[in-house]
C-alpha cells in the first residue's frame, strides 16, 4: 500500500495481541548482518517459548539474494515475516518468497478516515503557553480542513506531520484561527488539491502507460507530471518509459528505445530539473510513435511454448565444431553460410531443432518500420517456398 495507510502500526498491533517479540527491519538500511541478527535473536525467543514478528519495512528495497535469506525460516516457523511495500509486489518481491506469504492490498484513508484522524490529532495535541499552562489548539475552518486533507492524499502520516507544523506555527505567531491563507504560509511547500481519494501508485502508473499505448499525448504529460509532483522516483518512470518503448512500440519505432534510454541517462548526469525534462521528453514521444506489441507477444508465446516443450538437440549442421573430432562427428556440416548465398539468405534453411513443430511468434503489423518488415518477411517466405519446390 501507499504511504502512511498503517502497514508498520498492523505489524505492531499483530505483535502486541500474540504477546510476540517484534524485530524491525529496514531494507534501506539493513542487510544480511541485520537478517543474521534476527534469526538468532528469534531462535533465542522460541527457546524461551515466545513467538517472533519479523517486521521488514520496504522489503522490495532488499536484491533477489537477501530476500532468499528470509526462505529457510519461514518455511520452519522461526518467525512470522511480514514484508510492508508500496511497490507492487508481483514485481519487486522474488516469486520463492511471495509464493510462502498472503498478500494484502491496503488503501489510502478515505476522506472520513482522514476527517477522525484530524480530530484525533487535534485532540491528542500538546502545548503549553509562556505560563507553562496547556494551550488550546487554533481552530481550523471547513476551507482549512479540507485543502489539509486533499494534501495529504490518503497518507495520514502526512496529515499528522502538516498539523503538527501548521499548530506549532500558530501558537508561535498567537494565531487562533487557520484558514486556507494561513496554511500557504505555515507549509513550506505549496497545498495543491489531489484528486478525491488519492489514486494508488500503480494505479497512477498503470494510467501513464494506457495513456501512451493510447497515442494521447497530452494524458500521458499529465500523468508523467502528477507523479512526479506527488513524489515518484524520476529514474522509476524512465524505467517504465523504457518498458513502453519495448512493449507497445518496438520495432514499429526502434528509436523510441534508444530516446527512453537517453533520458534516463540524462538524469543521471544532470538531475532535475533538466533531467526531468528529458524523461517527458521520452514519454511523449511514445505517445505519439506508430505501436506495434508483436514483440510482446512473440516474446510471449516463445515463453509460454519453451516452459512446456521438451529440451530439444541442437541440429548437427549448427552445432560449434572448433575441435577435430566435433568435426568428425559432424558438427557444422552441411551448414549453408548466409553471406555466400543470393541475397545473403539461404532460402529453405531450418534453424529450429528436428521435429519442432512450425512456429511463427513474431507478426509485424503493418505501421511503422514494422510495415517494411513484414514485407521483407514475406519475400524470405517465398524464397523458402520456391527453394523446398526445386527440393
Amino acid at each position: 500500500g501507499p504511504p502512511g495507510v498503517g502497514k508498520t502500526t498492523l505489524a505492531r498491533l499483530m505483535a502486541d495481541a500474540f504477546d510476540a517479540q517484534f524485530i524491525v527491519i529496514s531494507a534501506v538500511l539493513g542487510g544480511v548482518k541485520d537478517i543474521r541478527d534476527a534469526v538468532v535473536a528469534a531462535r533465542e525467543a522460541r527457546e524461551k517459548g515466545r513467538a517472533t514478528i519479523l517486521f521488514v519495512d520496504e522489503v522490495h528495497r532488499f536484491n533477489k539474494a537477501q530476500q532468499d535469506a528470509f526462505l529457510p525460516h519461514v518455511e520452519s516457523g522461526l518467525f512470522t515475516f511480514i514484508g510492508a511495500t508500496t511497490e507492487n509486489p508481483s514485481f519487486e518481491v522474488n516469486g520463492a518468497l511471495l509464493s510462502r506469504a498472503r498478500v494484502y492490498v491496503l488503501q489510502p484513508l478515505s476522506e472520513d478516515e482522514m476527517q477522525q484522524l484530524f480530530d484525533r490529532a487535534l485532540a491528542g495535541f500538546e502545548a503549553f503557553d509562556e505560563d507553562g499552562r496547556r494551550a488550546p489548539p487554533p481552530a481550523f475552518d471547513a476551507g482549512a480542513r479540507e485543502r489539509l486533507i486533499g494534501w495529504a492524499d490518503g497518507d495520514a502520516r502526512r496529515l499528522i506531520n502538516a498539523i503538527e507544523v501548521v499548530i506549532e506555527s500558530a501558537l508561535a505567531q498567537r494565531c487562533e484561527a487557520v484558514d486556507a491563507e494561513y496554511l500557504e504560509q505555515a507549509l513550506s511547500q505549496n497545498l495543491r488539491r489531489f484528486d478525491k481519494g488519492g489514486d494508488a501508485f500503480y494505479d497512477q502508473i498503470s494510467a501513464l502507460h494506457k495513456a501512451v499505448r493510447g497515442s494521447n499525448p497530452d494524458a500521458a504529460l499529465y500523468w508523467l507530471v502528477r507523479m512526479l509532483d506527488g513524489g515518484a522516483d524520476p529514474l522509476y518512470m524512465a524505467r517504465r518509459a523504457i518498458r513502453m518503448a519495448t512493449e507497445d512500440i518496438g520495432l514499429a519505432d526502434p528509436r523510441a528505445l534508444r530516446i527512453a534510454l537517453d533520458a534516463w541517462e540524462t538524469y543521471e548526469r544532470m538531475g532535475s530539473p533538466e533531467g526531468e525534462l528529458a524523461i517527458a521528453e521520452a514519454v511523449l514521444y511514445m505517445a505519439v510513435a506508430p505501436k506495434s506489441n508483436a514483440i510482446y507477444v512473440a516474446y510471449n508465446s516463445a515463453r509460454r511454448f519453451i516452459n512446456q516443450d521438451k529440451s530439444r538437440p541442437v541440429p548437427e549442421h549448427l552445432r560449434n565444431a572448433p575441435t577435430k573430432l566435433m568435426k568428425e562427428l559432424g558438427f557444422g556440416a552441411e551448414y549453408r553460410y548466409a553471406h555466400d548465398e543470393p541475397e545473403a539468405y539461404a532460402a529453405g534453411e531450418n534453424y529450429f531443432p528436428e521435429g519442432m513443430p512450425k512456429v511463427e511468434w513474431y507478426k509485424p503489423t503493418p505501421r511503422g518500420l514494422e510495415q517494411r518488415i513484414a514485407e521483407k518477411l514475406a519475400h524470405l517466405r517465398e524464397l523458402d517456398r520456391q527453394a523446398k519446390k526445386k527440393t
